[in-house]
């Protein structure tokens, strides 16, 4: 039968709030509850009847709640086939009450081994009889809805407003059902083996506009709502998500009131000052130009007179962590314009991307330079003001798309080269960038994501009166550049930490 109507349903979770979504309808259709321990308890304190699988199977939860669904009663009623005699046969004898609903949420195993190094904490995490009811109502697909997760909630809530289920929806809810108890069982192998690559469940699947450009689809898998709010706006897209991600990180790196401006993941503007206003202003004046339509962040609350002056310009979305009641007004004035108010951001401590036919993992860059890392490499030493710089500068062009050079002066971008295919070209567009917008540049610095194979750079960039510069070292050249800088009153540091980002 391809169409099959939901009557009894059985429910084992471990996180219950999600719960609230689902039974107004579990009411209103009238659905048969089993449920185990503490989800029978929380559906009975929300007005459900409930059976308690105890009540079938005769038989109490033993060994401190390891054993409670594993009964021939309850996955003879899941497994059941009422198509085939042989079923029929054993459903009367053994008097099996069909189950056509399976909802689980397994032991959260990765958030344990996240949060504690407790050995018996995270092995009571290994969820037994969830895995096997979820591979249980996946393998009778024909027969039984299974939920193996509450990140699919909201799918079910349109299965229960209909009240029946196709055979093709059945099926793909199978086909999750297996991925997730495939990726669950990965990770305890992973765990217990000691390998340190981890896979991770999504809570949340969501299917955005469209992807990079308007001919590809797109998704996010995860929970935004952990990271942040949003208070206005249009929905989210694929490239804004990249913009947003790009705006954290690089904010995250500045403990003083500081505003960035991204476009296409890349830093065009940010500068530190002593008030929010003033540090909006400052950096959208490092280019205005590529500023339209870009991302706002800022690491301080926005009150009004900051709103008023971000209101001025043209972008796409305001990223803050508060927002003062009369600048909110304001700014949502504009109804397509998006507006986030940061909670949590935590980035990964591992980066994932998919290359040829698998997929590349590494630690996240997290590594930022004090001055403890410097090495000064040349006779001049730097002033306090071109050290601070400096650090400030570094901070940039690890966020900046490699080749590339950042230009810094007082604590502002000036100019920057992205994603350049030589360094000297990087260069040569931080300072058109620059000069096109009347920055002096006498007196700035210079940072480089990584070496300088030639002193031509460095040459130029004297041309222009930056006195300063900071880069990784390790060119077998490096000492021409160091000699160039010793002989024109400049100083250079080295890092010994290349940040490449590609």
């Amino acid at each position: 039968m391809n169409f099959k109507k939901i009557n009894t349903a059985l429910i084992s979770v471990f996180h219950k709030k999600p719960l609230d979504k689902i039974i107004p309808s579990l009411k209103e259709k009238n659905i048969n509850i089993i449920s185990t321990g503490g989800t029978a308890k929380y559906l009975k304190q929300k007005g459900l009847n409930v059976i308690s699988v105890e009540n079938i199977t005769q038989y109490e939860q033993i060994l401190d709640g390891r054993v409670k669904t594993l009964h021939p009663k309850i996955f003879g009623s899941i497994l059941a086939d009422p198509t085939q005699d042989t079923h029929k046969h054993d459903i009367e004898k053994y008097k099996l009450n069909p189950i056509d609903l399976v909802i689980i949420d397994l032991y959260p195993f990765q958030e344990t081994i996240n949060n504690t190094n407790n050995i018996d904490e995270i092995i009571e995490m290994i969820d037994i009889g969830g895995i096997a009811l979820i591979r249980a109502a996946a393998k009778n697909y024909k027969n039984v809805v299974i939920i193996p997760s509450t990140a699919f909630f909201p799918k079910l809530e349109k299965i229960l407003k209909k009240g029946i289920t196709s055979l093709e929806e059945r099926k793909n809810l199978a086909i999750e059902a297996f991925s997730i108890t495939s990726d669950y069982d990965r990770i305890i192998y992973q765990y217990l083996s000691g390998k340190k690559v981890k896979t991770f469940i999504f809570d949340e699947e969501k299917k955005l506009r469209y992807g990079e450009n308007p001919h590809q689809i797109g998704y996010f898998l995860g929970n935004l709502a952990e990271i942040f709010t949003q208070l206005n706006g249009k929905e989210l897209s694929y490239n804004n998500l990249l913009d947003i991600d790009a705006a954290l990180n690089l904010i995250t790196e500045f403990p003083q009131i500081t505003t960035a401006i991204i476009k296409h993941t890349n830093p065009c503007g940010i500068a530190q000052r002593e008030t929010a206003i003033e540090a909006f202003k400052t950096a959208f004046q490092s280019d205005p130009i590529s500023a339209f339509g870009g991302i706002i962040v800022s690491n301080a609350p926005i009150d009004l007179p900051t709103a008023q002056e971000i209101d001025k310009i043209f972008y796409e979305i305001l990223i803050a962590p508060q927002y003062e009641k009369p600048a909110l007004e304001l700014l949502t004035q504009k109804k397509k314009r998006i507006i986030l108010k940061i909670k949590n951001f935590n980035s990964p401590k591992f980066i994932y991307k998919t290359a040829l036919n698998g997929m590349l993992m590494q630690q996240k860059d997290t590594k930022t330079e004090t001055i403890s890392d410097l090495k000064i490499m040349t006779k001049r030493e730097p002033s306090k003001q071109e050290i601070s710089d400096m650090l400030f500068a570094n901070k940039i062009v690890k966020h900046t798309k490699s080749n590339a050079i950042v230009l810094v002066k007082n604590k502002q971008l000036l100019g920057s080269g992205a994603g350049q295919p030589s360094r000297i070209d990087a260069l040569k567009i931080a300072i058109e960038k620059a000069v096109k917008f009347g920055h002096n540049l006498k007196g700035a610095v210079m940072a480089s994501d990584a070496f300088f194979p030639f002193p031509d750079a460095v040459e130029l960039a004297h041309q222009y009166g930056i006195t300063a510069v900071i880069q990784p070292g390790g060119s077998i050249r490096d000492n021409l550049s160091i000699e160039f800088c010793n002989k024109n009153n400049m100083t250079m540091a080295f890092t010994s930490i290349r940040h490449f980002k590609h």
